[in-house]
């Protein structure tokens, strides 16, 4: 009788080994899926190149600050269709990624937007203005600087007069253009081959 009792706990151990083993393989399929979804996302891989290459040009910034810009430039640009490397190349322009940064004509931060047409385009660029302070701050600034060139790139319909514009200002390239002068300019000149060479080390969004 205990000689049968031990076969018959053996023999449970065997079942509860195999169903183990059992489990063991059915689970371990999941895991490479598991591992896919760890891997970064294109919009975070793109994310990282703009801070990587933020930081390749000597920009000493928080990592949080840097972040936001990166987070912001690539969401604005998906937002108005525009190019996120077109935005560094204005940004490298106008600012070189300083974002506390005033000129002499009073535009400031990253982008360089003046006072007067952050009160005039925040509603529709989704900033919530409040005062020349609010353009020191990354987001604020990038947000109201690619609704900006967004709607200059609708309304000329071509990247060069658009920029001379964003330069300019709108009111001065239409007047060139009403007396067959040619609008484009050495800023606009200087943001192309900065785009052009931002093309050549960033990833195309598609």
């Amino acid at each position: 009788m205990l000689l049968l009792k031990r076969q018959i706990h053996r023999y449970f151990l065997a079942l509860a080994a195999i169903g183990l083993l059992c489990s063991t393989l059915l689970i371990y399929p999941v895991l490479p899926a598991f591992a896919e979804d760890e891997e970064e996302s294109p919009r975070e891989t793109v994310i990282q190149q703009i801070i990587h290459f933020i930081k390749g040009r000597n920009v000493h910034l928080r990592d949080e600050t840097l972040t936001t810009m990166a987070n912001t430039v690539y969401d604005e640009s998906q937002l108005y269709e525009l190019d996120y490397r077109l935005i560094l190349a204005v940004i490298k322009v106008e600012s070189n990624f300083r974002h506390d940064v005033v000129s002499n004509r009073g535009a400031r931060g990253l982008m360089q937007i003046k006072p007067s047409l952050a009160k005039f385009i925040a509603k529709n660029a989704g900033v919530s203005y409040n005062g020349r302070g609010s353009l020191s701050e990354p987001e604020n600034n990038i947000k109201l600087g690619v609704y900006h060139l967004s709607q200059l790139m609708e309304d000329f319909k071509d990247m060069a007069t658009a920029l001379h514009a964003y330069n300019a200002g709108p009111a001065r390239v239409k007047g060139k253009l009403f007396n067959n002068k040619e609008p484009k300019n050495r800023f606009a000149k200087h943001v192309l081959s900065e785009y052009n060479k931002n093309i050549e080390v960033l990833p195309d969004m598609e």
